[in-house]
């Protein structure tokens, strides 16, 4: 059965002048601020479609890479994953980084890296994100 996530952002005012908010339909969290000034000169403070885009990148992956190890069977102990979506504006999203250190009992360095460039490859977020470039860090614990 499918799951479809929805949220809902509006705009008022120009590009550079106005502001947005974003919400999720969930609730998951509340609602956010967006500016063109959060999106493309500084990260200090609100957030920005790359940052939402990020979040959800660094969970699909985390889970990707957990089931391709539990399915070798090789369960992990714990995945920390972090993403970072670069923004230029004039541009958009010009690349993506992942990084994942795992501690995962019995497998060496090399095994890691096949695991987390497998769940690169097969993350749903990876395949929607397939026109950007995304590289991978991945280092175990």
């Amino acid at each position: 059965m499918p799951v479809t996530s929805s949220a809902t952002a509006t705009w008022n005012g120009d590009l550079t002048g106005g502001e947005g908010r974003v919400r999720p339909a969930s609730g998951a969290f509340p609602e956010l601020t967006v500016t063109w000034k959060q999106r493309a000169e500084t990260r200090d403070s609100g957030t920005s479609p790359e940052e939402l885009i990020a979040a959800a990148h660094a969970s699909c992956f985390a889970m990707a890479l957990s089931a391709g190890l539990s399915r070798a069977g090789m369960p992990p102990q714990q995945l920390d994953t972090s993403a970072e979506v670069t923004f230029q504006g004039g541009e958009g999203i010009t690349g993506i980084r992942l990084t994942v250190r795992g501690t995962v009992p019995g497998l060496d360095a090399d095994g890691f890296r096949s695991a987390a460039e497998a769940a690169k490859a097969g993350c749903p977020v990876s395949k929607a994100l397939a026109s950007v470039p995304i590289s991978l860090e991945a280092s175990l614990g």
